[in-house]
């Protein structure tokens, strides 16, 4: 976390908010990502006690409140004051239960009330066109493409459940010429593993892709080439890579964002605004589809990897809304202008 020209008293600051972090990581499994997400948020908050005159061991309830108000007047939204308090609720239940402070004063300050936002999903046959459009590129850049809209859709994974997959996530039958996987081992949030299904369209992708991912990866050949004459197997098996997706570059595979810019081209040539799509949305249409299909809510849970059922109840809203709106335009008693029904 920057120090930002923080005052000596926030000097600590910044050391007791690493010690959080590490503890975030360590004991919580927090991605790399939620680490950096926690370092702004509370850094933002620590420039905030440096301008106050204010040091975090001795931060008061009033003062967080004066941050919060802060945040609202600067025109943040609620979403984001709401994310930036949880981060600071966690800091000082920590520094409590470490006996750095004697209180909790984030304990009973109420998250700012926000307004229900329903995730965007697509329609089935946006699905099917985007489905579509990928199928007609052949190449390996395509073959690629393709298998990972099948896993996307086809499992629900969060877009860095999909991009972080290794090949031994495949759990591949004995046999066959082709990939033969029913279920796929994620590792979701905190690292918690689960399985889930992979169906025969995805099955198919798969199989094709993995013909060419050899060509996404630099040959064992040009490797040796590169390397002493006499360094061992060993020290050169990681030039090659366990990904699934592999990308030669950073960290090894393909990148969230990446696959975002893939899919928002993918969309232009299918006739789809891309405005509409993002890798999240795939995840989302999974779940609403399932639900519209009659899939049981404890079910979508535990394939989406949701710890607490009540992130789920989301789709349940979304399914309410697409249902809601079915009735007004194809109901006869629903339309303008329409009058009872005849026997």
């Amino acid at each position: 976390m920057p120090r930002r020209s923080l005052s000596k008293n926030n000097n600590e600051g910044h050391r007791l908010i690493e010690q959080f972090i590490e503890m975030m990581v360590a004991e919580r499994g927090a991605a790399a990502n939620t680490a950096a997400a926690y370092r702004r948020d509370l850094a933002d908050f620590l420039v905030f006690l440096d301008r106050q005159k204010k040091a975090l061991s001795n931060v008061s309830r009033e003062t967080i409140e004066r941050f919060l108000a802060h945040l609202s007047h600067a025109g943040m939204s609620p979403q984001t004051v709401a994310r930036k308090l949880s981060a600071i609720r966690q800091l000082f239940a920590f520094l409590y239960g470490e006996k750095v402070r004697k209180d909790n004063p984030a304990a009973t300050l109420e998250t700012p009330k926000l307004a229900k936002r329903l995730p965007a999903t697509l329609t089935i046959d946006d699905v099917k066109a985007l489905l579509d459009a990928a199928r007609t590129d052949d190449s390996p850049g395509g073959l690629r493409l393709q298998a990972m809209l099948e896993l996307m859709y086809g499992a629900g994974l969060r877009v860095s459940e999909l991009v972080t997959l290794t090949l031994s996530a495949l759990q591949i039958k004995e046999g066959g010429k082709h990939v033969d996987a029913d279920f796929l081992l994620v590792r979701g949030k905190g690292n918690k593993e689960r399985l889930v299904p992979v169906h025969g369209k995805a099955r198919e992708a798969l199989s094709r892709y993995l013909a060419v991912r050899q060509t996404f990866i630099t040959p064992m050949s040009d490797v040796r080439r590169q390397m002493p004459k006499k360094t061992p197997a060993s020290d050169i098996r990681h030039l090659t890579s366990p990904f699934l997706f592999p990308y030669h570059r950073a960290q090894g595979y393909i990148t969230r964002q990446q696959f975002a810019v893939m899919i928002k081209e993918l969309a232009a040539r299918a006739g789809i605004d891309p405005e509409k799509i993002s890798p999240h949305t795939l995840r989302h249409s999974f779940a609403s589809h399932l639900l519209e299909g009659g899939a049981d809510l404890r079910v979508i849970q535990e394939l989406l990897g949701h710890s607490d059922i009540s992130t789920t109840q989301i789709y349940t809203h979304v399914a309410g809304e697409r249902l809601k709106k079915l009735v007004q335009e194809k109901h006869p008693l629903a339309r303008k202008g329409t009058g009872e029904l005849g026997n």
